[in-house]
Parts: C-alpha cells; sequence; structure tokens
C-alpha cells in the first residue's frame, strides 16, 4: 500500500494522469488517493456490475461507467499512455496478459512496466523467461516488461 501511495504521488507531481479500473479499494484506489491527493487528474472506467462490489471511487476527476469488462480494458488500453502493473489478483493478471498479447501481436506499442514490491512478481516473471526459453513468445520478456522495483524508478521511463 506504502508504494501504491507513493506512486500515486509521484504521478501527480510529474503530471501524469492515472487511468484504472475506478475502485475506492486495495492497492489501485491507494494509487489513485495518492494521485488525488497530490493535485493529480484521475479517470476511472468502472463496469455497471462492479459498482457495488468494488464500490466506485467517488472523488475522481472523471469516472466512466461502462458495460462490461471488455469495454473497461478497451477504453483503459485507448486512454493510457503506457500500464503500470501492481500486486494484484486474477483481473491484474488478465490486463497484464492481454496487454502483453495485444503488445506482442502489434496491436499497441504501449510500454508495460511491472512494479515489483517485495518481489511480489518475481516467480511469474521467472515463468515467463521459461515461456521464452520453450520457444513460446516471439520475443525476450525484457523487450515486453520492464520491472521495477521501486516507484521512484519509474519516473526514470516516463
Amino acid at each position: 500500500m506504502e508504494h501504491a501511495k507513493q506512486l500515486g504521488e509521484l504521478m501527480a507531481k510529474q503530471g501524469i494522469q492515472l487511468v484504472y479500473g475506478g475502485g475506492n479499494k486495495g492497492i489501485m484506489g491507494a494509487v489513485a488517493n495518492g494521485v488525488l491527493d497530490s493535485g493529480g487528474q484521475v479517470i476511472g472506467i468502472i463496469p455497471q456490475l462492479l459498482i457495488d462490489w468494488e464500490q466506485a471511487h467517488p472523488g475522481l476527476t472523471d469516472l466512466r461507467v461502462v458495460a462490461d469488462m471488455h469495454v473497461r480494458k478497451k477504453i483503459m488500453y485507448e486512454l493510457c499512455d503506457a500500464a503500470i502493473v501492481l500486486p494484484g489478483g486474477f483481473g491484474t493478471l488478465d490486463e497484464l496478459f492481454e496487454m502483453l498479447t495485444w503488445n506482442s501481436l502489434k496491436i499497441h506499442d504501449k510500454q508495460i512496466y511491472i512494479l515489483d514490491t517485495n518481489k511480489f512478481y518475481s516467480p511469474l516473471i521467472k515463468h515467463m523467461h521459461k515461456m521464452y526459453e520453450e520457444e513460446f513468445l516471439y520475443s525476450t520478456v525484457e523487450n515486453r516488461i520492464t520491472v521495477i522495483h521501486e516507484p521512484s524508478q519509474l519516473m526514470n521511463y516516463l
């Protein structure tokens, strides 16, 4: 949660607008709050289905309610300039792998960053290297993903 808040504060100070899923809970809620508390702009994209489940963030600059998860991801990808992946669950992995797939297929060329807080993603990154070694990937993991360990490192890239 500390990294999430720091990331949000850094983004706001650098004038980087946050585009995310629109929830008020968990790590992404903390990023959004960090951006907002530091005077930044936040766009949330949330499906109607998740408004009660995730509790839509009431203080966003722009909250867009959409029909479903597919529309949510499409709009988030269209609005973002890059993807920053923080520790999360199945939804986070779904978004990560869709971005990676679209990147591999040249549907987009947006940069993908993983904030590997406390080595949360290290086993997954190791597995992706194995996928490359076994020739299941078109290019190396490093060609698709930049791994950082501290929020401040991201500012070297954005």
